[in-house]
């Protein structure tokens, strides 16, 4: 059962892939930290869909060590270095997260702290 509630009211744009508003039920909120497109040595390699893969899947590793899954999220917050194609960090996000829509902000940022780093993605999750 979920503990999160999503909120698309009318007047509002809607889209599957993420919600406007998200409402956590009361319980414990696990914080993910921002997680880049690291494998489990550290190292970042590809482009802007392979790092977007991997830093939903460092997400969503640390959402199963706290109990939780996707449907648990109710924000998450990604970095995109500038001159990064949205559309494809979208695109290959959606594979790895799949039909799981959260409240979402989307940033450019001139860059991250590691200089390879294309992506960076945060997350709360309500645990109740």
């Amino acid at each position: 059962m979920s503990t999160v509630t999503h909120l698309n009211p009318p007047g509002l744009h809607t889209s599957p892939a993420y919600s406007q508003a998200t409402i956590a039920a009361a319980g414990r909120t696990l914080y993910v930290g921002g997680q880049n497109g690291t494998d489990g040595e550290g190292r970042i390699s590809g482009g802007i869909a392979e790092q977007s893969r991997q830093a939903l899947r460092n997400v969503l590793t640390l959402l199963e060590a706290a109990g939780a899954g996707p449907e648990h999220v109710a924000k998450l917050t990604i970095y995109l270095a500038a001159g990064v194609d949205p559309a494809a960090a979208y695109a290959a996000s959606a594979q790895v997260w799949g039909p799981h829509p959260t409240a979402v902000t989307v940033l450019l940022v001139a860059a991250l702290g590691r200089p390879e780093a294309l992506v960076e993605i945060e997350a709360v999750a309500a645990l109740g």
